[in-house]
């Protein structure tokens, strides 16, 4: 496969669109022509745009809620975002069910009539392509906020071009972060080239001004992942949409549970994003940051849950991220109720909101985890742009293929899986084993002495159990999985 980081020609795009249009029924609506999809994209509000929305709370200094959701039948759709925006959702969600993601539309339609006439939901999430532009303007019509795809999928070129010909405004995912956490055998070339077609897409609608937000994946997998490695990879993801026409990008990071880290982390990847996209001659591009709260396990105990969402918005806020993806106190259970889902967004609402006037102080432990993120992600960019010899598409590639770049605890063939990560002292996810990780010799030092700290106040060896204590932790109401006395 001839993989580059090159903007896909518009003769080619268009050639490539009349195979994906056709790879389900639903593709052939002849309101995916283009001409009308650019009609309809110019008629939606600036309030329900995803870009000008997120644009004007970075203005403001704003951190707004945007909580996870999705059932399979139309008007229980509606319903329930009618429901969370009422509850203070400044965006609004469509998770896309588990069949959408795999490309398995026979399937998806199947649950789709079942949960029709058995009215429940029998798909875990909105099928959104078997939906179609017609049921998904509904949706965007039936409510008075911004609508982004959140899904999972590998190949989301089909349900692009339907979301947006639907004037939803923000995609979420990446060749890279929708991959390699979600898949096992899909090969990083194909999801790549998958979504240079996604995001040529949007390039195409913004060359006929039309701002259109797309968000890389930025927790990976959400288990004790070291920031380098999410930032790189969302750096890479914006510098690859950015290639394509991509003007408003919103990157992302999954709460690590350091205050600390986890501020330095999101100001590290807004200010190295800009860097690299400057350095690379993709200026004037509009990037804001994304807060994912806690991703790993949750207390079964609804009060702890919400404890934990609300801890998980006090560091977003202070962080100064632009958005906040909320949970609900019934993380631990399953899909949440519409209700459990609701106080999750009210409470993130109230806490974002108290501390908006409020900055975290400066100090040397932030400034120096700032100075240590920053230093591991220009170790990997350099790595990763010298395995492509300057291609940052067949960088990552090469990369990830050598163990260059890991991602802990990921499914994908296409990953090492080499890395183990594990909490210091001060609870900072820091890296144990770093397989063939692209490091120098002395950030490994410096990651080495931190869990030698550790382990020498624990009274314990450096081994596994330092990770398998820590991915457990927080879901027993400890950040470090320290050993019971």
């Amino acid at each position: 496969m001839d993989l580059r980081n090159k903007r896909i020609p518009e003769d080619e795009f268009l050639r490539i669109r009349k195979e994906v249009l056709n790879s389900w029924v639903t593709g052939n609506d002849p309101q995916l022509d283009l001409e009308e999809a650019v009609k309809y994209l110019k008629s939606v509000p600036e309030h329900k745009n995803f870009a000008i929305k997120l644009n004007k709370a970075k203005e403001r200094g704003l951190t707004l809620i945007q909580p996870r959701a999705g059932v399979p039948v139309l008007e229980s759709h509606i319903k329930l975002l009618q429901y969370l925006q009422e509850s203070g959702a400044d965006f609004l969600p469509s998770t896309i069910d588990s069949y959408t993601r795999q490309n398995r539309y026979v399937e998806a339609q199947k649950g789709l009539e079942e949960s029709v006439s058995r009215n429940r939901a029998l798909l875990n999430g909105f099928p959104a392509v078997n939906h179609g532009v017609t049921n998904c303007k509904q949706v965007l019509e039936a409510v008075d906020v911004p609508i982004e795809a959140r899904h999972g999928t590998p190949d989301a070129r089909l349900l692009s071009e339907i979301i947006h010909a639907a004037g939803w405004t923000s995609n979420e995912g990446g060749g890279i972060s929708y991959n390699i956490p979600y898949a096992k055998s899909v090969p990083l070339e194909v999801s790549i080239k998958n979504w240079q077609y996604c995001d040529r897409l949007v390039g195409y609608y913004e060359e006929r001004g039309i701002r259109i937000n797309r968000e890389p994946f930025g927790p990976l997998t959400g288990t004790l992942v070291p920031p380098s490695i999410s930032n790189t990879v969302m750096i890479i993801e914006a510098l690859l949409a950015a290639e394509q026409g991509v003007k408003n990008i919103t990157v992302g990071y999954g709460m690590g549970g350091n205050l600390v880290q986890d501020v330095a982390a999101i100001n590290s990847l807004y200010d190295q994003t800009i860097e690299y996209l400057n350095k690379f001659g993709y200026t004037g591009m509009e990037i804001s940051t994304v807060f994912h709260q806690w991703m790993g396990g949750f207390p079964q105990d609804e009060a702890e849950a919400l404890a934990l969402i609300s801890y998980s918005s006090t560091v977003a806020a202070l962080s100064k991220a632009t958005k906040l993806i909320s949970k609900s106190p019934h993380e631990s259970v399953g899909i949440p109720t519409m209700e459990a889902n609701g106080l999750g967004v009210k409470a993130s609402k109230f806490i974002v909101n108290m501390l908006k006037d409020q900055n975290m102080a400066e100090s040397y432990a932030l400034k120096e985890e700032i100075a240590q993120i920053k230093k591991e992600v220009h170790c990997l960019m350099d790595v990763i742009y010298k395995a492509g010899d300057g291609d940052w598409a067949v960088g990552i590639v090469s990369a990830f293929r050598q163990g260059l770049i890991d991602v802990p605890f990921a499914p994908s063939k296409c990953n090492a899986g080499k890395i183990l990560p594990a909490r210091d002292n001060d609870g900072m996810i820091r890296i144990l084993e770093f397989g063939n990780l692209g490091f120098t010799d002395e950030i490994k030092e410096f990651h080495h002495k931190k869990i030698e700290q550790r382990a020498k106040l624990e009274n314990r060896e450096i081994s596994f159990q330092l990770t398998v204590d820590d991915v457990y932790s927080v879901s027993k109401g400890k950040l470090i999985g320290r050993p019971q006395v």
